[in-house]
């Protein structure tokens, strides 16, 4: 088993947990063909990376005290006000890419007002959604080779028209926030999002304030290329200031 693979099966191990709210390891087992060991790895993986708890026999999704984003309406409102925050950093005619996920898709209504925009993205869903805003930005999309773990265009073709272009701005997200280093991913495909951090001369990475402080293996982009982190108010303050003490300004939307 590749580390890809075994990344892309912690991934849907995940979001099993999150939809069903409990999983057993036999179940698993059975279902990706492997050993009841390799699952137990994979859900002492997730849980110290705090994305699940373990319960004998299997595991469950974390209790919506721990995890607000369990809560659909908060999750969205958290997502509304970090893109509200990250649409005002972009001025008109600003060149801009705009990364696979839901909360940079989120920032797409609140760019009905700016003019002249040139935006890229690798994701389908984010393409439509600016195609329907009135004020008509020019699209451009990265093209390459469809992965459905990141939703997103992927591989050598997309890196490659990045190369061709430069941009203002990149808005991308992130599955975790590693304090001490930088942005971290489930999706072990990174090249495409560093190439993006080096076509833009500014990088605001858009994320929720419980995804800081998860370490998830796969290290997407340092705190060097980044600029700007805006998350949400319920940011805890320690690790607010050890994020700017990377030299990175960080936002923190009211909600």
């Amino acid at each position: 088993m590749t580390k890809r693979n075994t990344q892309q099966r912690r991934h849907t191990i995940l979001s099993r947990v999150n939809e069903e709210g409990e999983v057993s390891v036999e179940a698993l087992a059975a279902e990706f063909e492997t050993s009841e060991v390799t699952i137990r790895k994979d859900l002492t993986a997730l849980e110290k990376s705090g994305l699940l708890l373990r319960r004998y026999g299997g595991a469950v999704a974390l209790p919506q005290e721990i995890v607000g984003s369990a809560n659909g309406e908060q999750d969205s409102r958290r997502k509304t006000a970090i893109a509200k925050a990250a649409a005002k950093l972009i001025k008109d005619h600003n060149r801009i890419i705009i990364d696979s996920g839901r909360t940079t898709a989120a920032m797409i209504p609140e760019l009905s007002n700016k003019r002249g925009l040139v935006v890229m993205t690798n994701a389908m869903n984010i393409a439509n959604r600016l195609l329907s805003l009135e004020n008509e930005p020019t699209l451009l999309m990265t093209g390459g080779t469809w992965d459905p773990h990141s939703e997103s265009f992927q591989g050598q073709v997309a890196e490659q028209v990045l190369r061709s272009y430069d941009f203002d701005q990149l808005f991308i997200g992130a599955d975790g926030i590693d304090v001490a280093r930088g942005t971290t991913t489930f999706n072990e495909l990174v090249g495409l999002s560093q190439l993006m951090a080096q076509a833009a001369r500014e990088v605001i990475v858009m994320v929720e304030s419980d995804k800081v402080g998860r370490k998830i293996p796969n290290l997407e982009l340092p705190w060097q290329q980044v600029t700007t982190l805006i998350t949400d108010e319920n940011l805890a303050d320690d690790k607010r200031q050890a994020i700017a003490q990377s030299g990175v300004t960080v936002i923190c939307a009211a909600l």
